[in-house]
């Protein structure tokens, strides 16, 4: 399967749709809210741009993009008047795979531009926004063209599923599970590793390219607590994926050998694994390091189960519709959902978050 054909979170603004399932990724971007601020604003007073230029990588096509422009925009502009140095341009990019709904993203963009208009004082600055289409493991922009990168769940996505996984034959090494799970032979787990290298370099390496030296980024991304694949973290939400698909297949719904060659493209890292990519490629220095949980909310009108397969479902449709069709999708995730509860309500599944701030030098 072509990811960069296939993969995109669900367009549009309906029931199943990424901008109204999107709830856990904002409670992850508040969460770090205060980080991207702060290095928004370290960033402004050390560089002083006439033109500043901010990209988001990954932007998918519901709010959290625009919030967070938002949010960074009225940093700068607080940041200007307090140094007294005003920019004349703000230059924001929106990136993500062609197949992203960047029509949503557009519509939307007259109203937010407004918004942001509304805010301004002292006629700082002007506002340039567009949408760059393309995968963000490879170059995107010019050479000292941006000052700051933001990126958010986004880089946990492997630009391919591990060909290594695959024998001559092209049949998956990894059947009965789709991500790393306790009986993935080592090979698995070694070529899982090795694309997240690959990638996660790649990535490093072109956005060296592309920011100014002084630049910045702040990266947020699923991951590990330690060494093992298998946890009961974001590696567990897998197996609770496998176990649908499993019981479908039980009922006659789909066949064993389609699910034996479902594989995502995803990764959870480890933090020394992140540090060590960070320390191979040398061009950026990585000035902060941390790791979060997302609290459950037990006061939520649905359960917490419900909410994580609407998300997941908003996330994985594309690839799964593809792979097996659209008609197991209702059957596949309210299962999903059940199973969630079900294990929430033996033992806390706690899913660790990333957030990395980056600089050029």
């Amino acid at each position: 399967m072509n990811v960069e054909k296939v993969f995109h979170m669900t367009g549009g603004v309906g029931k199943t749709s990424y901008a109204n399932n999107s709830s856990l990724q904002k409670k992850a971007s508040d969460k770090v809210k205060h980080i991207i601020i702060q290095t928004v604003e370290d960033l402004y007073i050390e560089t002083t741009p006439k033109s500043i230029g901010i990209a988001d990588l990954g932007c998918s096509s519901g709010p959290n993009t625009l919030s967070i422009i938002k949010d960074i925009f009225q940093a700068i502009q607080l940041t200007s008047q307090k140094i007294m140095h005003h920019s004349t341009e703000f230059r924001v990019y929106f990136n993500d795979l062609p197949t992203n709904d960047f029509n949503s993203i557009f519509k939307a963009l007259p109203e937010f531009q407004k918004l942001l208009y509304q805010d301004r004082k002292n006629g700082f600055p002007s506002i340039f926004m567009g949408g760059y289409p393309g995968s963000f493991y490879g170059r995107l922009f010019p050479n000292s063209y941006l000052h700051f990168v933001h990126s958010s769940h986004s880089l946990h996505w492997l630009s391919r599923v591990p060909p290594a996984i695959y024998d001559e034959q092209k049949r998956s090494l990894n059947k009965g599970c789709v991500y790393i799970c306790d009986k993935s032979p080592e090979i698995v787990c070694q070529a899982y590793t090795q694309q997240f290298q690959e990638d996660f370099s790649l990535f490093l390496r072109s956005r060296s390219e592309e920011l100014v030296v002084g630049g910045k980024m702040v990266v947020t991304f699923l991951g590990r607590r330690g060494s093992e694949h298998v946890d009961r973290g974001n590696s567990f939400f897998w197996e609770i994926l496998t176990r649908s698909f499993t019981i479908l297949l039980s009922q006659g719904e789909i066949e064993e050998e389609k699910l034996d060659s479902y594989d995502v493209h995803f990764y959870a890292p480890s933090k020394e694994e992140i540090e060590d990519e960070v320390r191979k490629e040398g061009s950026l220095k990585l000035e902060r390091l941390e790791m979060f949980e997302i609290d459950n909310n037990e006061q939520a009108r649905e359960s917490y189960g419900t909410e994580v397969a609407k998300a997941v479902r908003a996330i994985q449709e594309s690839m799964i519709s593809n792979h097996f069709g659209e008609r197991i999708l209702d059957s596949l995730f309210e299962n999903y959902a059940i199973l969630v509860d079900e294990e929430i309500a033996k033992e806390d599944i706690k899913p660790i978050t990333f957030v990395l701030v980056l600089r050029k030098i």
